[in-house]
């Protein structure tokens, strides 16, 4: 590791710290910058920085790894509706309703159970 990669590390840390005791104030970041003499620019700026440090931290997700997980669900006492009677799938996540189709493929299937897991 290089003199600047060590540089870099060393400042995410610090202003890693400086994030987590602006969030954990209580006050807003404008007033907590005012009150510790930063500037909100540079307070964003860093933010930024280390959220995509964050990101790029994470591990990869590889097709090669996936793994299907069997769901059962109970069908018995369920009333469908007409209009859902024709999906094979339909999965209620809160306010959101995703209906899967027999023509569907494997890969959008998959995509799209990812995609959902990623959601918070």
């Amino acid at each position: 590791m290089d003199t600047r990669e060590v540089t870099r590390q060393y400042r995410l840390q610090q202003w890693t710290e400086i994030i987590r005791e602006c969030r954990s104030s209580g006050q807003t970041t404008s007033a907590w910058c005012a009150e510790h003499q930063i500037n909100v620019k540079s307070y964003y700026y860093w933010l930024k920085r280390v959220r995509t440090a964050a990101c790029e931290a994470l591990p990869a997700i590889r097709s090669a790894n996936s793994q299907f997980v069997p769901v059962n669900l109970p069908v018995q006492g369920t009333a469908v509706s007409p209009s859902e009677s024709s999906c094979p799938i339909l999965l209620r996540v809160g306010a959101v309703i995703l209906e899967i189709h027999n023509g569907a493929s494997a890969t959008l299937i998959e995509n799209t159970l990812r995609a959902i897991g990623n959601v918070r």
